[in-house]
């Protein structure tokens, strides 16, 4: 009895944590439509300027104002995992990555700023294809692991930022979230990979290489 309980709320929460994290990437798909993504007519990107050391940003919209927002943000210094404990006479615990918001801002300015137009339907769509699998539990696996890539690269562009204030941990949460996704692959919980993976495995075991492929991502 103590063994089938805990095999249905293990079941239970790993059901209930697919589902959020799909309707988080399906909640976010609807202020950056395509074509436009949101962005003004002519596609401008939010830009900054530094005032006494101080950054301010100069906003448009949609996409084209988040993105303009991480390549402002990849100049600062960016600690992660910030636990200050200061109030109490202890240290500020963090790790900087600025040299990774770096990165990242090296790789918005000169790919994904030019090509918005196209690459915006590849960011839309990978945020609505996670929506999509993790929703209807299709190919589960590989949807947590377009997750995890989407997360991260969210979390290094704006976890911790000050202004916009973005939570650090709102991100690392999405990271730790699609990572737990990836590793059960819960789509047989009431998901279509429960109806998938039976007829793969058969396919796989008269030589199938397609099948045994897709069983990597069901």
């Amino acid at each position: 009895m103590a063994t089938r309980l805990h095999s249905r709320l293990q079941k239970a929460s790993l059901f209930i944590a697919r589902i959020a994290l799909g309707y988080l990437f399906f909640s976010q798909l609807f202020w950056k439509m395509p074509p436009s993504f949101g962005c003004p007519p002519d596609f401008a990107f939010t830009t900054y300027t530094l005032e006494s050391g101080q950054l301010r940003l100069q906003r448009t919209s949609g996409l084209c104002d988040w993105i303009g927002v991480e390549s402002a943000y990849a100049t600062q210094p960016r600690p992660f995992f910030v636990a200050d404990m200061r109030s109490i006479g202890g240290p500020r615990i963090s790790i900087g990555l600025g040299w990774l918001a770096s990165i990242n801002g090296v790789f918005i300015d000169n790919v994904i700023m030019p090509n918005i137009r196209w690459i915006g339907w590849l960011l839309w769509g990978a945020e609505a294809f996670i929506a999509t699998s993790l929703i209807l539990g299709l190919l589960t696996r590989l949807g947590g692991l377009v997750a995890i890539a989407v997360s991260a690269q969210l979390m290094i562009g704006l976890g911790g930022i000050p202004n916009p204030y973005e939570w650090e941990w709102s991100y690392n949460l999405m990271v730790v979230l699609s990572l737990v996704i990836f590793a059960f692959a819960p789509g047989g919980i009431l998901g279509l990979d429960g109806l998938i993976k039976p007829r793969l495995e058969r396919a796989s075991e008269k030589g199938n290489r397609l099948a045994r492929g897709l069983l990597y991502l069901v």
